[in-house]
């Protein structure tokens, strides 16, 4: 199964930002339209809701939307604020040890991948996997903190903002762990997710994020796809969220463990998952190295390491069961 994934650098939202918009734009409408278009909130609630919570990033929704060509729905779905339900599988750990680097799986179905690496200085230099098209699945600044997210395992959805807005709000505006969790304690978000963040000091933290019962600190370095409990049984027995716990909290327990040995675990069962006939797999492997600043993601058989000093424009075809197919374009 083959997926692409572009390297794309811009400080501002210009046209390389407008260009991979139009073309993900049919597939977002869709989701974002699923349930009827008047499902979804107005306007004016959106950019409130914006206003309220994170002021900082209003004129950077304000250029994405004018770069989007403005209008009523496009400017509700790139507010972000209650769409609809998602959910994804995804494995982390916080390695808190030198070289300190935050290590993830990401597990979804390839259809509905954005394929995007962006790095941007819109308000801070940033890069990261880009999801919903301004927001983010993972990523890290040029502070020196990263964060992951999981999906938390439970189907209640309520009042608040996508995961992957609230991603970018953090690096934006955020330069260390304490920071992070200040600011993550605060903002309300529509589902049940886990979010891991590491700093270049060693700190770190997993917060459960939840739209109901509010959140959790937790100094768990490793999460997957659930939080302190088992609520969705179905969800959990097909992602085999508590073996994959169980497997890396052994393989971090050992403190003969190197960095680069616990990344390799994550291209091997049962982390990377290869469940192509329920579209549902492993997308891409990623390390967040805090000292370098560097991101390198990785397949088996291929990586491609960038850093804010050194970044590469390009694109990446991978079979993701089989060997790289492509070349970073150079």
């Amino acid at each position: 199964m083959l997926i692409s994934l572009k390297f794309v650098e811009e400080d501002k939202v210009g046209e390389k930002w407008k260009k991979y918009f139009k073309k993900s734009w049919p597939y977002y409408k869709k989701w974002y339209l699923q349930e009827g278009y008047t499902a979804r909130p107005g306007y004016l609630s959106c950019v409130e809701a914006l206003e309220e919570h994170m002021p900082e990033l209003l004129p950077i929704y304000e250029q994405v939307c004018e770069q989007a060509g403005g209008g009523d729905l496009v400017s509700r779905y790139l507010s972000l604020y209650q769409p609809p339900p998602f959910m994804s599988g995804c494995t982390q750990v916080a390695w808190n040890h030198k070289p300190y680097s935050l290590i993830r799986n990401y597990d979804y179905n390839p259809k509905w991948f954005e394929g995007v690496m962006l790095k941007t200085n819109w308000l801070k230099p940033v890069m990261g996997i880009s999801d919903c098209n301004w927001g983010l699945l993972d990523g890290i600044n040029a502070d020196g903190l990263a964060i992951s997210l999981t999906f938390g395992g439970r189907k209640i959805s309520g009042e608040g903002f996508g995961i992957p807005l609230v991603m970018r709000y953090v690096l934006e505006t955020c330069k260390d762990v304490p920071q992070a969790v200040s600011t993550l304690l605060r903002l309300p978000v529509h589902m049940s997710y886990n979010v891991t963040v590491l700093d270049k000091t060693g700190k770190y933290k997993t917060i459960y994020l939840t739209p109901d019962k509010g959140p959790h600190v937790d100094t768990e370095r490793v999460a997957t796809n659930h939080q302190q409990d088992i609520e969705w049984l179905e969800y959990a027995e097909m992602t085999a969220t508590r073996e994959r716990k169980a497997y890396l909290d052994n393989l971090v327990g050992q403190l003969a463990q190197s960095r680069d040995d616990l990344s390799s675990r994550f291209l091997q069962a049962p982390l990377y998952n290869k469940d192509f006939h329920k579209n549902f797999c492993t997308l891409y492997s990623m390390q967040y190295d805090l000292e370098e600043l560097s991101a390198t993601v990785f397949w088996p058989n291929r990586s491609v390491k960038q850093s804010f000093d050194q970044f590469t424009e390009g694109r990446e075809i991978v079979n993701i069961n089989k060997p790289s197919l492509g070349e970073l374009a150079r």
